[in-house]
Order: structure tokens, then C-alpha cells, then sequence
């Protein structure tokens, strides 16, 4: 891993072991000696026994057949699948069925999630199908005790399935056969410090090194993932169409030309008229989704007259309005600008630039006097919500999960949410949408669900809302890649961030011994005296590449001069 990503040893060491509880181990030791264990084959006998299971779920897929089979045999089959909504168990049923093959052939398994929602849907499910006892966990929000009491357990073969969060691609899985990784396109799957690794590399290095399998799995599908089917590295295991049209929420884009003609005020509506009408019809048979691209009441707002943004006059920072009651005050330095003019006019009122989850809930709460309103949001985050009816706000990655699935999604903010600069943008939306549109029910069809699922999604028409309105990541995400590969951008090429002081960075780059072939891109100025360099280099280049920046990066730190950053893939830098 430091070699890939032009690393220190001990960087990686820091993310992979946690830190050590002398009182842990000394317990764990009395219990050993109290203990006794079984021998090693008969204990083996009845694990192999225990985890026996029919792959129903995969078979679903095209390829699933025999990717269960694979595994069932021991050995190391490669995936990659977008998961379809409403199957029994949802897709922790998938991931631990897969798991439980691996295991039958007496091979060690390996779950890695994005973050503490996702891992406690995982584990919850888990705990019900098998028990709490039959998987160790594995995340730093647990406490260090706890993980360290897992990690131990792991290290001493005392389990073979392990669940965690990102740094839990390191755990020491005995005889590992398959790693999973659910929703990789995920920020929260990327490690903020050094060596800023990414978890879904870490688990293709591994399976490549240890000769076990490896399923990506996804509500959506990443540019990455699609790169390695096209490679031929994995298999996709594909939702046939039937599949799909009998298990996936039926979704109506606001903006097509049979909407728009019944809603004349569509351009100037933020919750369009298809929203309004299936948002009362589902209310009558459950709860409603609302998703939203920020959090708070107003976190952005302009002049009314110049629209210029309004600034605060101390730091220049953006204001913002926590209420409809209170003054706007500054997101940065916190002071509250109650006598606020605009700089550029010196009108005195203002208007929102962007509407929030909290002015959200308070709009529909007005619209649905007798509904309950719920926000959800990072920082007041709600888990899952009851099967009756009420309305439920929230931001991308923290809709809670309903009893029985939504009796509708609204997708709201499309237009500002593509908005927002980035080589990633359109594919990271799509899977925010998929996301959310996988927790509304089925589609209602013989009359038994009343009340089926329904998406609605607002904005103007995009690649990735008609993506969406055929339910077809995996064609959006090929397309994203071949477009990436004809002008040489990442996933198609691989890529290196080298940031730092000015004249050290020059000093850096001037110093290093590249082929003409690998696209030198910068100096770009950031922060005060600070330059950025980006290089975009081929994956048969990469290992020299990355063996010459970590070289270099070693020998600048022996002479004692400034550190410089180096990330390689660095996640959101595009």
C-alpha cells in the first residue's frame, strides 16, 4: 500500500492496526487458559457446516449462477453488481449471502461499508439472520476498546467474517476468500490523512495478493467499477430487465414534455406539480422521502434587488439564516449581521440563494398541515422511520431507512446538485439518487402493496436523471468512461496530487525524471504561497511513477525541507 500510493510504512500501519489495550489482551489470555478449545479440524468441520447457504439472491442476476458456485468451490471469482431495490432482505441480505459462500468453503469473508448508517443496517440484519456472535466489527466510532477486542479476535482466527468501515480493508482475515465493498463511489470510503488510501484499492490489491475474490456492489455503479468489467478484470452480474421492471420504484422526471404541459409554472416551481400530486396520493399509504441538497434553513442567501451574494462585512464570509425569525449571521466567523446593505446596491433585504432541509420541512409542513414533518440530516440524523404516513427531509447519504420501503421519493434540487463543478458530479448525483429511489417500495402492479413506490425527480433533463428514469446506472457509468478515456482523465488514467510550499514544490517537480508521456499539469497557486501540480500517467506507469515520488519525498524529508503532499487517486481532486 505505501508503495502505491508514494507512502510511509508506518502511515499504512497507523490505518491498519488500532491502538493497543494492554487490559484486553490480559483478559482475553485469563479466558484462554479457563478455556477448552476444541481441536482445530472438528472446529473447522463445524464451521464449514454452518455457513451453508443456496446463493437464491445471486442466481438472480445474470453470472450470479456461477459467481456463487465459484465461491461455494473456494475459490476467487470477481464482481461487480448494482443491487436491485425490494428483494427479501435488501442488500445486506446479498452482501451476507455471498459472505456465507465464501465461508461454507471454509474461507474467511470481509464486508467494508462507507459509514456508521450503513454499517449498523448491515450489522442489524446480520444479527437477526445469524447472530451477534458469528462476525467481529470493525470501526472507529465503536471506541477503541471494542475495536481493539474485535481486532484480537480476528488476528487469532477466532472468526472468519468481519464488518466494518473503511480501515476494516486491513483486518487480518484468516485465509480470506471474498472481500466486499457496498457503495464504493462513497466519499467516505477515502481515508483523509496519509497515505489518503481508498478502500476499494486496498481490497484489489489484497484479492490480487491473498488469490480471494472480490464483489463490488453499489446501488448505482462508479466509473471505477466499470473500468475493471471493462478490463475484463471482474464480470458484471446484470439485472435483466424483467428483474427490474418487477422489483424497482417506478420514476417520473417533472421536467418531461407530458409534465410540462400540465405544469405551466413548472421553470419557477421547486416542488413541481407530478411531486405535489404523488406526494398526497402516497401520504394516504405511508411515509414520503424528500431529498434535499443542503442542510439548514437558508444557507446561502443574495441581495434582492442585484442578487449579489451577501457577504458579512468583517471576513467577507457567506451569511446564512438559521430560522425565518432570526438575522442572517456569518458561517465563518459566526457574527450576526442584523443591520446587513448590499456592498454593490445598498438595498437592505435579501433573498435565498439556496433553500435548506430545515426551510424545506417548514414549506411542506405548511403544504401538509396534518402531516408529520421529520428533518434528517448528518448533523441530526435519524435511522429508520415508521410504515405510517409522514413526510421525511433529508440531505444525500442520511435518508433514514422506512419499515416498508416509501410509498414515494421526491428528488428534489437536481439542478443545483449538478451544478456544482467537478469531473465526478453527474456520476456522484446518479448514485445519490439511487440511492434514495432503492428505499421507495416496488412498484404496485396486482394490488396487494398498495400505496407501491414512486420517485419523483425534479429538475431540468440530464444524463443522469434519464439514467435514473430507466434505472440503468451501469450504461451511464460506460459512457462517463469512454468519454474519460478520449481525453485522458481519471478512471481511464491514474493520477498524482504534489502540493506543498512554492519554491519547495518547484524544487520537487524540477528534480523529477519523467517520461514525456506522463501529462504535467500546474504550478497552480493555492492557499497563501502554496502550488499544486497534477500529473496523469498510465496504470502500466503507475508503479514507477509512484516509486519515484516516494523516493523523492524521502529524500527531501532526510535534507529537512518542507513537507510536501503527495496523493495518488486522490479522491474529489477533478
Amino acid at each position: 500500500m505505501a508503495e502505491r500510493y508514494a507512502g510511509g510504512v508506518w502511515d499504512v500501519l497507523r490505518a491498519a492496526v488500532p491502538a493497543r489495550m494492554a487490559r484486553v489482551e490480559t483478559q482475553k489470555s485469563q479466558e484462554s487458559k479457563r478455556t477448552e478449545v476444541a481441536p482445530k479440524a472438528e472446529a473447522d468441520e463445524a464451521a464449514v457446516s454452518t455457513w451453508s447457504t443456496t446463493g437464491s439472491l445471486l442466481g438472480e442476476y445474470d453470472g450470479g449462477a456461477d459467481f456463487a458456485e465459484a465461491l461455494r468451490a473456494g475459490s476467487g471469482p470477481r464482481a461487480v453488481v448494482s443491487a436491485v431495490p425490494n428483494r427479501p432482505g435488501d442488500w445486506p441480505a446479498l452482501l451476507l449471502e455471498a459472505a456465507e459462500l465464501s465461508l461454507s468453503a471454509g474461507r474467511g469473508a470481509l464486508i467494508v461499508v462507507p459509514d456508521a448508517r450503513d454499517l449498523n443496517r448491515l450489522c442489524s440484519y446480520v444479527d437477526g439472520a445469524i447472530g451477534p456472535n458469528s462476525y467481529a466489527r470493525l470501526s472507529a466510532e465503536d471506541g477503541a476498546t471494542p475495536r481493539y477486542k474485535n481486532f484480537l479476535r480476528i488476528t487469532r482466527g477466532e472468526t472468519q467474517l468481519v464488518i466494518g468501515t473503511r480501515n476494516a480493508a486491513f483486518a487480518p482475515v484468516h485465509n480470506l476468500g471474498l472481500a466486499i465493498i457496498w457503495d464504493d463511489a462513497d466519499h467516505s470510503h477515502a481515508e483523509p490523512r496519509a497515505p489518503y488510501h481508498h478502500a476499494r484499492e486496498v481490497l484489489l490489491l489484497r484479492c490480487g495478493i491473498e488469490n480471494a475474490g472480490l464483489l463490488v456492489a453499489a446501488p448505482g455503479r462508479s466509473a471505477e467499477a466499470q473500468r475493471l468489467i471493462r478490463s475484463g478484470w471482474a464480470q458484471e452480474l446484470g439485472a435483466n430487465r424483467s428483474l427490474l421492471r418487477a422489483n424497482a420504484p417506478r420514476v417520473i422526471a417533472a421536467s418531461d414534455e407530458f409534465e410540462s404541459e400540465r405544469d405551466p409554472v413548472l421553470h419557477a416551481a421547486r416542488l413541481p406539480a407530478a411531486a405535489w400530486r404523488e406526494a398526497k396520493a402516497a401520504l394516504e399509504h405511508g411515509p414520503v422521502l424528500v431529498q434535499v441538497a443542503r442542510t439548514g434553513f437558508m444557507p446561502a442567501l443574495r441581495c434582492e434587488r442585484c442578487r449579489t451574494s451577501a457577504r458579512c462585512s468583517a471576513c467577507t464570509g457567506p451569511l446564512a439564516l438559521d430560522d425565518a425569525r432570526g438575522a442572517p449571521s456569518c458561517g465563518w466567523c459566526g457574527l450576526v449581521a442584523a443591520g446587513w446593505s448590499c456592498g454593490e446596491c445598498g438595498f437592505m433585504r435579501l433573498r435565498a440563494a439556496s433553500i435548506g432541509a430545515d426551510r424545506t420541512a417548514e414549506e411542506l409542513g405548511r403544504a401538509f398541515p396534518n402531516v408529520t414533518v421529520l428533518s434528517a440530516t448528518g448533523a441530526k440524523p435519524i435511522f429508520t422511520v415508521p410504515a405510517k404516513p409522514a413526510l421525511v427531509v433529508a440531505t444525500p447519504g442520511a435518508e433514514p431507512v422506512a419499515e416498508q420501503g416509501y410509498a414515494a421519493v421526491l428528488l428534489l434540487d437536481g439542478d443545483r446538485m449538478l451544478a456544482r463543478e467537478g469531473l465526478r458530479t453527474g456520476e456522484e448525483v446518479l448514485n445519490r439518487w439511487m440511492g434514495a429511489a432503492a428505499l421507495a417500495r416496488g412498484r404496485d402492479k396486482s394490488g396487494e402493496r398498495p400505496g407501491g413506490g414512486t420517485v419523483v425527480v425534479a429538475g431540468d433533463p440530464t444524463e443522469p436523471m434519464r439514467a435514473l428514469v430507466r434505472f440503468d446506472a451501469a450504461a451511464y457509468a460506460d459512457a462517463e468512461l469512454a468519454e474519460r478515456r478520449e481525453v485522458g482523465l481519471p478512471p481511464a488514467v491514474r493520477t498524482a496530487l504534489i502540493q506543498g510550499p512554492a519554491a519547495t514544490v518547484e524544487k520537487f517537480m524540477a528534480a523529477l525524471e519523467l517520461p514525456d508521456s506522463v501529462r504535467r499539469n500546474g504550478p497552480v497557486l493555492r492557499g497563501e504561497g502554496e502550488h499544486r501540480w497534477l500529473l496523469f500517467f498510465s496504470y502500466a506507469q503507475g508503479p514507477s511513477v509512484t516509486a519515484q515520488l516516494r523516493a523523492m519525498r524521502a529524500r527531501f524529508s532526510a535534507a529537512k525541507e518542507p513537507v510536501v503532499s503527495i496523493r495518488i487517486d486522490a479522491d474529489g481532486i477533478l
